[in-house]
């Protein structure tokens, strides 16, 4: 039997995708400010969030395996929309103070990142339905 150091994996397309690769470091953040909370949260705000960023790689990466163009839009379109509701979420937990402003920022600034990058891979997805 081989030793764990030995054993190679796969690495799938999605993998590639800056964006998919930026989701997982938004969903890692969220995990930690999340962990912050007060504990009455742990089945409100913190859990939503938590589900909601999650949605957005694995739709990313749903979508990405789909043989049509057109299902390829739908599951971005599905991710860019859990992408909006993270940052609603986010705002609205910077506005009852859970997230202190450095770390709102912060994630502002990694969901406008992750929103542009989704654009253009939705703009990529579409000139393949032409």
């Amino acid at each position: 039997m081989s030793s764990l150091e030995e054993i190679k994996t796969y690495t799938y397309s999605f993998e590639k995708l800056v964006v998919w690769q930026k989701s997982i470091e938004l969903a890692k953040i969220i995990y930690s400010v999340t962990s912050q909370f007060p504990k009455e949260e742990t089945y409100g705000l913190s859990s939503q969030i938590r589900r909601t960023v999650v949605s957005i790689s694995s739709n990313i990466a749903e979508g990405y395996v789909k043989s049509s163009a057109k299902e390829q839009v739908r599951f971005t379109e599905i991710a860019y929309g859990s992408l909006m509701e993270v940052l609603n979420q986010v705002i609205i937990a910077n506005k009852i103070g859970y997230i202190i402003e450095d770390d709102y920022l912060i994630l502002r600034q990694d969901i406008e990142e992750i929103s542009r990058m989704l654009n253009a891979l939705r703009n990529s997805q579409m000139e393949k339905q032409d």
